[in-house]
């Protein structure tokens, strides 16, 4: 069978980009047509054209060319196992939307399985709304787990917390990390861990088949900070350390190296394997994170990637 015509594959680009802002990301086409920079009948026809073609269902099915290659860039630069791209919405350049739409179809694929798997997850917008979008799916026999520690200073459990949401939707066997997120020494980090409860979940996360986390930065607006899980004092600290991001709050540097100081020494979440033996996939998009997406893949902490074309291309400009 013959190729289709380079104008034919260009339009057909078009009428997928015109689809996923349509119906993914929530734009009019007053506001397509803006981006795309076409007439607003002509972003009309694009929507139209992709739904005649179903290129679009619930979930984007057409592969954009460029961020088809983008993700084989990705995967062959840092020897990957997992790579997708989703489009940059122009309009909204720190969207989890299309990201959390693929991790989404990710979780799908994997808790589909009639065989028992364990699913361990990190926290965090992305991987939270990855999760608000798996489908209802009945499989008792599946085990999710926590990677992180999700209570805050003060107290509080975060917001972000995903193994519950997800276990609601699977009916699955959950198992959460019942700690603060940092204890207030090394040694009582070391007591915690070891007791029989935590220990039992470190042993099911060691077993998991699918590891999904979200990946941070390490600034002034780093999300362990703004969640409330380290102090600005400790998040300085952790900065001066070389920290350049941070993976189910263990912090590393440029190298992916994590650091041995700081809060990594009272930190309870389950650390990350270095390299990755499971499939661990981060998902994780913006300018801000693009330094600590980059060292996370070079330090083999994770060794799959979700993220958007923006900022897929900085990722391999740097």
């Amino acid at each position: 069978m013959m190729a289709a015509p380079e104008n034919e594959r260009s339009r057909l680009d078009d009428a997928a980009r015109a689809g996923w802002l349509y119906f993914i990301a929530g734009h009019t086409q007053d506001e397509i047509a803006k981006m795309l920079q076409v007439s607003r009948a002509s972003a009309q026809r694009l929507v139209s054209l992709c739904l005649a073609e179903r290129l679009i269902t619930f979930r984007l099915e057409h592969p954009i060319a460029a961020c088809m290659e983008l993700a084989s860039q990705l995967k062959d630069r840092f020897n990957l196992v997992h790579s997708e791209v989703v489009p940059a919405d122009p309009a909204a350049p720190n969207t989890t939307a299309g990201v959390a739409e693929r991790s989404a179809n990710l979780l799908d694929l994997t808790l589909r399985s009639e065989t028992p798997v364990i699913v361990a997850l990190g926290t965090g917008r992305a991987v939270r709304a990855a999760v608000e979008r798996v489908t209802p799916i009945d499989r008792p026999n599946h085990q999710i787990v926590s990677l992180v520690g999700n209570i805050s200073a003060d107290g509080s459990a975060s917001f972000f917390d995903t193994v519950g949401r997800l276990a609601d939707r699977t009916g699955a066997r959950h198992y959460p990390m019942p700690l603060p997120f940092l204890m207030s020494s090394e040694d009582e980090r070391n007591r915690m861990v070891r007791i029989e409860p935590i220990a039992k979940v470190k042993a099911i996360a060691a077993k998991a088949d699918l590891r999904l986390v979200g990946i941070g930065q390490m600034d002034q607006k780093a999300q362990v900070h703004v969640d409330g899980f380290v102090t600005r004092e400790e998040l300085f600290e952790m900065m001066r350390l070389g920290a350049v991001g941070e993976v189910t709050g263990w912090a590393y540097d440029e190298k992916g190296r994590l650091i041995k100081g700081g809060t990594n020494k009272r930190l309870t979440s389950i650390p990350p394997q270095t390299p990755a033996q499971t499939t661990t996939i981060a998902v994780a998009v913006g300018a801000a994170k693009v330094a600590a997406i980059r060292a996370a893949l070079i330090g083999r902490l994770v060794n799959g990637l979700i993220t958007d074309e923006a900022t897929a291309r900085a990722i391999l400009d740097r």
